[in-house]
Protein backbone atom coordinates (compact mmCIF):
# COMPACT_ATOMS: atom_id res chain seq x y z
CA UNK A 1 0.00 0.00 0.00
CA UNK A 2 1.28 3.45 -0.96
CA UNK A 3 2.12 5.95 1.77
CA UNK A 4 0.20 9.05 0.69
CA UNK A 5 3.21 11.36 0.64
CA UNK A 6 5.00 13.04 -2.25
CA UNK A 7 8.76 13.57 -2.48
CA UNK A 8 9.86 16.82 -4.12
CA UNK A 9 13.49 17.08 -5.25
CA UNK A 10 14.24 20.75 -5.90
CA UNK A 11 17.33 20.04 -7.97
CA UNK A 12 19.32 22.93 -9.42
CA UNK A 13 19.55 25.64 -6.72
CA UNK A 14 19.82 28.38 -9.36
CA UNK A 15 16.70 27.40 -11.30
CA UNK A 16 13.29 29.01 -10.80
CA UNK A 17 11.94 25.82 -9.22
CA UNK A 18 12.08 26.95 -5.58
CA UNK A 19 10.11 30.04 -6.56
CA UNK A 20 7.37 28.13 -8.40
CA UNK A 21 7.29 25.50 -5.64
CA UNK A 22 6.60 28.18 -3.02
CA UNK A 23 3.89 29.71 -5.21
CA UNK A 24 2.33 26.26 -5.67
CA UNK A 25 2.39 25.47 -1.96
CA UNK A 26 0.56 28.75 -1.36
CA UNK A 27 -2.01 27.91 -4.03
CA UNK A 28 -5.45 26.53 -3.16
CA UNK A 29 -4.75 23.44 -5.31
CA UNK A 30 -2.12 22.25 -2.83
CA UNK A 31 -4.26 23.11 0.18
CA UNK A 32 -7.09 21.01 -1.27
CA UNK A 33 -4.73 18.13 -2.07
CA UNK A 34 -4.22 17.27 1.62
CA UNK A 35 -1.28 14.91 1.09
CA UNK A 36 1.96 15.78 2.91
CA UNK A 37 5.10 16.60 0.95
CA UNK A 38 8.74 15.88 1.74
CA UNK A 39 10.98 18.48 0.12
CA UNK A 40 14.59 17.47 -0.53
CA UNK A 41 16.64 20.66 -0.78
CA UNK A 42 18.95 23.07 0.98
CA UNK A 43 16.98 24.48 3.88
CA UNK A 44 19.04 27.69 3.78
CA UNK A 45 18.39 28.26 0.08
CA UNK A 46 14.69 27.53 0.53
CA UNK A 47 14.51 30.00 3.42
CA UNK A 48 16.40 32.62 1.38
CA UNK A 49 13.85 32.22 -1.42
CA UNK A 50 11.01 32.74 1.06
CA UNK A 51 12.67 35.94 2.29
CA UNK A 52 13.14 37.24 -1.26
CA UNK A 53 9.50 36.56 -2.01
CA UNK A 54 8.45 38.13 1.32
CA UNK A 55 6.27 35.19 2.22
CA UNK A 56 6.10 32.44 4.82
CA UNK A 57 5.56 28.70 4.69
CA UNK A 58 5.44 26.56 7.80
CA UNK A 59 7.59 23.47 7.52
CA UNK A 60 9.36 21.04 9.80
CA UNK A 61 12.35 18.75 9.46
CA UNK A 62 11.68 15.25 8.23
CA UNK A 63 13.10 12.75 10.70
CA UNK A 64 11.96 9.38 9.32
CA UNK A 65 8.44 9.84 10.60
CA UNK A 66 6.12 7.02 9.56
CA UNK A 67 2.80 8.81 9.83
CA UNK A 68 2.98 12.23 8.22
CA UNK A 69 0.17 14.70 8.79
CA UNK A 70 -2.04 15.93 5.96
CA UNK A 71 -1.02 19.18 4.29
CA UNK A 72 2.19 19.26 6.32
CA UNK A 73 5.42 20.28 4.62
CA UNK A 74 8.60 18.47 5.65
CA UNK A 75 12.17 19.22 4.58
CA UNK A 76 15.18 16.94 4.28
CA UNK A 77 18.10 19.35 4.40
CA UNK A 78 20.85 18.88 1.81
CA UNK A 79 23.41 21.44 3.05
CA UNK A 80 24.58 23.98 0.47
CA UNK A 81 25.75 27.48 1.25
CA UNK A 82 24.39 30.24 -0.96
CA UNK A 83 27.87 31.55 -1.78
CA UNK A 84 29.26 28.12 -2.70
CA UNK A 85 27.53 27.44 -6.02
CA UNK A 86 30.44 26.30 -8.19
CA UNK A 87 29.47 23.80 -10.88
CA UNK A 88 31.15 20.95 -9.00
CA UNK A 89 29.33 21.78 -5.75
CA UNK A 90 26.02 22.20 -7.57
CA UNK A 91 26.35 18.82 -9.27
CA UNK A 92 27.27 17.15 -5.97
CA UNK A 93 24.22 18.77 -4.39
CA UNK A 94 21.89 17.64 -7.20
CA UNK A 95 23.26 14.08 -7.14
CA UNK A 96 22.89 13.83 -3.35
CA UNK A 97 19.34 15.25 -3.57
CA UNK A 98 18.37 12.52 -6.06
CA UNK A 99 20.08 9.81 -4.00
CA UNK A 100 18.27 10.88 -0.83
CA UNK A 101 14.91 11.33 -2.58
CA UNK A 102 15.07 7.96 -4.36
CA UNK A 103 16.04 6.24 -1.12
CA UNK A 104 13.00 7.77 0.59
CA UNK A 105 10.76 6.48 -2.18
CA UNK A 106 12.26 3.01 -2.04
CA UNK A 107 12.14 2.64 1.76
CA UNK A 108 8.71 4.12 2.33
CA UNK A 109 6.79 3.18 -0.85
CA UNK A 110 5.64 6.76 -1.25
CA UNK A 111 3.02 8.10 -3.62
CA UNK A 112 5.03 9.99 -6.26
CA UNK A 113 8.15 11.95 -7.10
CA UNK A 114 8.19 15.51 -8.38
CA UNK A 115 11.54 16.93 -9.40
CA UNK A 116 12.61 20.36 -10.50
CA UNK A 117 14.25 20.91 -13.89
CA UNK A 118 17.93 20.01 -14.24
CA UNK A 119 20.44 21.15 -16.84
CA UNK A 120 21.18 18.08 -18.93
CA UNK A 121 24.35 19.71 -20.25
CA UNK A 122 26.03 20.49 -16.93
CA UNK A 123 24.67 17.68 -14.73
CA UNK A 124 24.30 14.66 -17.01
CA UNK A 125 27.27 15.60 -19.24
CA UNK A 126 26.18 13.29 -22.05
CA UNK A 127 26.20 10.15 -19.88
CA UNK A 128 22.38 10.00 -19.96
CA UNK A 129 20.07 11.47 -22.59
CA UNK A 130 17.86 13.09 -19.95
CA UNK A 131 16.62 12.86 -16.37
CA UNK A 132 14.07 10.28 -17.56
CA UNK A 133 16.91 7.96 -18.56
CA UNK A 134 18.96 8.90 -15.46
CA UNK A 135 16.10 7.84 -13.17
CA UNK A 136 15.53 4.66 -15.18
CA UNK A 137 19.20 3.75 -14.63
CA UNK A 138 19.09 4.64 -10.93
CA UNK A 139 16.01 2.48 -10.36
CA UNK A 140 16.99 -0.37 -12.68
CA UNK A 141 13.94 0.24 -14.87
CA UNK A 142 13.49 -0.77 -18.50
CA UNK A 143 11.20 0.65 -21.20
CA UNK A 144 10.65 3.97 -19.48
CA UNK A 145 8.25 6.27 -21.33
CA UNK A 146 8.07 10.06 -21.46
CA UNK A 147 4.46 11.25 -21.48
CA UNK A 148 3.70 14.96 -21.78
CA UNK A 149 0.27 14.94 -20.19
CA UNK A 150 -2.69 17.26 -20.66
CA UNK A 151 -6.20 15.97 -19.98
CA UNK A 152 -7.26 17.17 -23.43
CA UNK A 153 -4.37 15.60 -25.34
CA UNK A 154 -1.05 14.03 -24.36
CA UNK A 155 2.01 13.21 -26.45
CA UNK A 156 4.83 10.71 -26.14
CA UNK A 157 8.04 10.50 -28.22
CA UNK A 158 9.48 7.05 -28.90
CA UNK A 159 12.97 8.54 -28.78
CA UNK A 160 13.85 11.42 -26.48
CA UNK A 161 17.02 13.51 -26.38
CA UNK A 162 19.04 12.14 -29.30
CA UNK A 163 20.29 13.82 -32.49
CA UNK A 164 17.83 13.68 -35.38
CA UNK A 165 20.28 11.74 -37.59
CA UNK A 166 20.26 8.87 -35.07
CA UNK A 167 16.49 8.56 -34.67
CA UNK A 168 15.77 6.09 -37.49
CA UNK A 169 18.06 3.38 -36.10
CA UNK A 170 16.26 3.56 -32.72
CA UNK A 171 12.76 2.99 -34.15
CA UNK A 172 12.12 -0.70 -33.51
CA UNK A 173 8.88 -2.69 -33.57
CA UNK A 174 9.53 -4.25 -30.13
CA UNK A 175 10.22 -0.87 -28.50
CA UNK A 176 7.07 0.69 -29.98
CA UNK A 177 4.96 -2.23 -28.74
CA UNK A 178 6.37 -2.14 -25.19
CA UNK A 179 6.10 1.62 -24.79
CA UNK A 180 2.56 1.89 -26.11
CA UNK A 181 1.51 -1.01 -23.88
CA UNK A 182 2.93 0.98 -20.94
CA UNK A 183 0.95 4.08 -21.98
CA UNK A 184 -2.23 2.04 -22.35
CA UNK A 185 -1.78 0.45 -18.88
CA UNK A 186 -1.05 3.85 -17.33
CA UNK A 187 -4.30 5.31 -18.68
CA UNK A 188 -6.30 2.29 -17.55
CA UNK A 189 -4.80 2.31 -14.05
CA UNK A 190 -4.85 6.01 -13.25
CA UNK A 191 -7.49 7.52 -15.52
CA UNK A 192 -9.81 4.55 -15.75
CA UNK A 193 -10.02 4.50 -19.54
CA UNK A 194 -8.59 2.74 -22.57
CA UNK A 195 -7.01 5.59 -24.52
CA UNK A 196 -7.33 6.25 -28.22
CA UNK A 197 -3.73 6.38 -29.40
CA UNK A 198 -2.48 7.88 -32.67
CA UNK A 199 0.95 6.85 -33.94
CA UNK A 200 2.81 9.05 -36.40
CA UNK A 201 5.15 7.91 -39.12
CA UNK A 202 8.79 8.92 -39.07
CA UNK A 203 8.98 10.50 -42.51
CA UNK A 204 6.94 13.22 -44.25
CA UNK A 205 3.59 11.71 -45.34
CA UNK A 206 4.80 8.37 -43.88
CA UNK A 207 6.85 7.75 -47.04
CA UNK A 208 10.42 6.51 -47.23
CA UNK A 209 12.12 7.39 -50.52
CA UNK A 210 15.51 5.78 -49.91
CA UNK A 211 16.89 3.12 -47.60
CA UNK A 212 14.88 1.14 -45.06
CA UNK A 213 11.13 1.85 -45.02
CA UNK A 214 10.64 2.44 -41.29
CA UNK A 215 6.87 2.79 -41.61
CA UNK A 216 6.45 -0.61 -43.29
CA UNK A 217 9.23 -2.48 -41.50
CA UNK A 218 8.81 -1.28 -37.91
CA UNK A 219 5.84 1.01 -37.21
CA UNK A 220 3.03 -0.77 -39.07
CA UNK A 221 3.95 -4.26 -37.73
CA UNK A 222 4.02 -2.82 -34.19
CA UNK A 223 0.54 -1.35 -34.67
CA UNK A 224 -0.76 -4.72 -35.90
CA UNK A 225 0.59 -6.43 -32.75
CA UNK A 226 -1.00 -3.78 -30.53
CA UNK A 227 -4.36 -4.11 -32.26
CA UNK A 228 -4.31 -7.87 -31.65
CA UNK A 229 -3.88 -7.03 -27.97
CA UNK A 230 -7.09 -4.95 -28.16
CA UNK A 231 -5.26 -1.65 -27.72
CA UNK A 232 -7.03 1.23 -29.49
CA UNK A 233 -4.27 2.41 -31.78
CA UNK A 234 -4.24 3.93 -35.26
CA UNK A 235 -1.40 4.69 -37.65
CA UNK A 236 1.07 5.37 -38.99
CA UNK A 237 -0.40 8.84 -39.50
CA UNK A 238 1.20 11.86 -41.09
CA UNK A 239 2.72 14.15 -38.44
CA UNK A 240 1.96 17.31 -40.45
CA UNK A 241 -1.81 16.92 -40.06
CA UNK A 242 -2.39 14.88 -36.89
CA UNK A 243 -2.41 18.02 -34.73
CA UNK A 244 -5.11 19.78 -36.74
CA UNK A 245 -8.05 20.42 -34.41
CA UNK A 246 -10.43 18.05 -36.19
CA UNK A 247 -7.86 15.26 -36.09
CA UNK A 248 -6.42 15.60 -32.60
CA UNK A 249 -9.82 15.65 -30.88
CA UNK A 250 -10.24 11.99 -31.88
CA UNK A 251 -7.32 10.91 -29.69
CA UNK A 252 -6.14 10.91 -26.08
CA UNK A 253 -2.48 10.44 -26.94
CA UNK A 254 -0.31 11.11 -29.99
CA UNK A 255 2.81 8.93 -30.07
CA UNK A 256 5.59 10.35 -32.24
CA UNK A 257 8.90 8.98 -33.36
CA UNK A 258 11.15 11.76 -32.05
CA UNK A 259 11.12 14.54 -29.47
CA UNK A 260 10.26 17.69 -31.42
CA UNK A 261 7.83 15.90 -33.76
CA UNK A 262 5.28 15.89 -30.94
CA UNK A 263 6.58 18.29 -28.28
CA UNK A 264 6.79 21.32 -30.59
CA UNK A 265 3.09 21.18 -31.60
CA UNK A 266 2.10 20.24 -28.04
CA UNK A 267 3.73 23.37 -26.61
CA UNK A 268 2.34 25.49 -29.45
CA UNK A 269 -1.19 24.35 -28.60
CA UNK A 270 -1.03 24.20 -24.80
CA UNK A 271 2.00 26.30 -23.85
CA UNK A 272 3.24 25.00 -20.49
CA UNK A 273 -0.19 23.78 -19.43
CA UNK A 274 1.12 20.23 -19.28
CA UNK A 275 3.29 18.00 -17.13
CA UNK A 276 6.07 15.57 -17.94
CA UNK A 277 5.24 12.12 -16.51
CA UNK A 278 7.69 9.23 -16.58
CA UNK A 279 5.93 5.87 -16.94
CA UNK A 280 7.71 2.60 -16.21
CA UNK A 281 9.50 3.54 -12.97
CA UNK A 282 8.61 1.93 -9.60
CA UNK A 283 6.73 5.15 -8.80
CA UNK A 284 4.96 7.96 -10.63
CA UNK A 285 7.46 10.67 -11.51
CA UNK A 286 6.34 14.12 -12.59
CA UNK A 287 8.28 17.22 -13.53
CA UNK A 288 7.13 20.63 -14.80
CA UNK A 289 7.20 20.84 -18.59
CA UNK A 290 9.95 23.48 -18.75
CA UNK A 291 13.65 23.83 -18.07
CA UNK A 292 15.62 25.53 -15.24
CA UNK A 293 14.96 29.00 -16.78
CA UNK A 294 18.14 30.56 -15.38
CA UNK A 295 17.35 33.97 -16.91
CA UNK A 296 14.29 34.31 -14.66
CA UNK A 297 16.08 33.15 -11.49
CA UNK A 298 15.51 35.53 -8.60
CA UNK A 299 13.04 37.78 -10.43
CA UNK A 300 9.86 36.40 -8.82
CA UNK A 301 8.10 36.45 -12.21
CA UNK A 302 7.85 32.74 -13.03
CA UNK A 303 4.41 31.19 -13.34
CA UNK A 304 3.75 27.96 -11.41
CA UNK A 305 1.12 26.65 -13.86
CA UNK A 306 2.91 23.41 -14.77
CA UNK A 307 3.71 22.51 -11.15
CA UNK A 308 0.14 23.26 -10.12
CA UNK A 309 -0.92 20.84 -12.86
CA UNK A 310 1.39 18.22 -11.31
CA UNK A 311 -0.25 18.57 -7.90
CA UNK A 312 -3.68 18.55 -9.50
CA UNK A 313 -2.87 15.32 -11.37
CA UNK A 314 -1.64 13.57 -8.21
CA UNK A 315 -4.70 14.72 -6.25
CA UNK A 316 -7.15 13.61 -8.92
CA UNK A 317 -5.62 10.43 -10.29
CA UNK A 318 -2.93 9.05 -7.97
CA UNK A 319 -3.77 9.70 -4.29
Amino acid sequence: MKNKSVVIICGDPESTFNEILIKTLKNKIYKKSKFPVIIVCSEKIFENELKKMKTKINFQKYENQINLRKNRIYIVDIPLKKGNLSLIKKNEYIKKSFDVGLNLLKKNNLLALINGPISKTTFLKGKYKGITEYLAFKTGSLNEVMLIFNKELSVSPMTTHIPINKVSRKIKKEVIVKKIKNINEFYKKFLGLKPNIAVTGLNPHCETFAGKNIEKKEILPAIKVLKRKKIKVLGPLSADTIFLKENRKKFDVVVGMYHDQVLAPMKTIFGFNAINITIGLPFIRITPDHGPNYKMFGLNKSKPDSLIQAFSFIKKYVS
